[in-house]
């Protein structure tokens, strides 16, 4: 069942969006050499409390921590710890809040000062097939248009999306119909309708092969040891073409960095 959000329902889940993405910004900008991944999760933990919201993910199929920090080769649902970043590596930061019954979730990937070229470019890419999904968020569309958006602006720069995990619809629940995989063919499944809050979210890495979950039973990553980023946003269904709820966290990051 897909909950289509009246009125009243998108002004708290933009609301909170909102928030979400600012906490996010913030934690990015903490992303810096030697920092301990388990600093940035007590740093997004205390600033969802603060603002009256509680951790999305901290509990959920028991999982241990607020936020998801995966490094490198981790493609998601890396665990915080005693790991330390260091200059050159790429981060993924994963994060979800709920308050006044309903959810946020976004998530980007930054870079630990000057990164190579290759990852780079895998960052730009990841963002801009997000981005492509996003302007496919529109009335009498498809969900599969997304997904079709994602897996043919991704293959076609030389790069692979993660087929085992997927986007999704949120609100009162955290992951809600429909999934929204990173691949397929245009104009099938769900007709996309006013109210409908998505996450599309691509996951993109430098192979094909399956993809790998550590003994922790959570982080997953890329089987070659190849580099993967990720990015999420929320984005609603509207009358007027998609409405983005978690915009400007890239350009909000990078200001902020110069």
């Amino acid at each position: 069942m897909i909950a289509l959000k009246t009125e009243a329902e998108l002004d708290v889940v933009a609301e909170n969006a909102q928030l979400l993405s600012e906490i996010l910004v913030d934690v990015a900008l903490a992303v810096e050499p030697g920092v301990e991944t388990s600093e940035l999760d007590r740093l997004a933990e205390r600033r969802i409390r603060a603002e009256g919201a509680e951790p999305a993910f901290k509990g959920y199929h028991g999982y241990p921590a607020t936020l998801c920090v995966s490094v490198n080769e981790e493609i998601v649902h890396g665990i915080p710890g005693p790991r330390r970043v260091r200059l050159g590596d790429i981060v993924s930061l994963d994060l979800g809040l709920k308050r006044a019954g309903y959810f946020a979730d976004a998530a980007l990937t930054v870079g630990v000062g000057p990164i190579s070229p290759e990852a780079a470019r895998l960052l730009a890419v990841t963002r801009d097939a997000l981005r492509a999904a996003i302007r496919e968020a529109k009335l009498g569309g498809y969900v599969s248009d997304l997904s079709h958006a994602i897996g043919r602006y991704v293959e076609g720069h030389g790069f692979h999306v993660v087929r085992e995990f997927v986007g999704h619809g949120i609100g009162r629940d955290l992951h809600e119909d429909p999934q929204i995989p990173n691949w397929g063919e245009p104009g099938k499944g769900t007709m996309l309708r006013e109210g409908m809050v998505l996450c599309p979210e691509p996951m993109v890495k430098g192979d094909d092969l399956p993809v790998r979950v550590r003994d922790d039973g959570w982080t997953a990553v890329t089987a070659s040891g190849a580099l993967a980023a990720h990015y999420e946003e929320m984005v609603v269904v509207t009358a007027d073409g998609p409405r983005v709820l978690t915009g400007g966290m890239w350009e909000a990051y990078c200001r902020r960095r110069t």
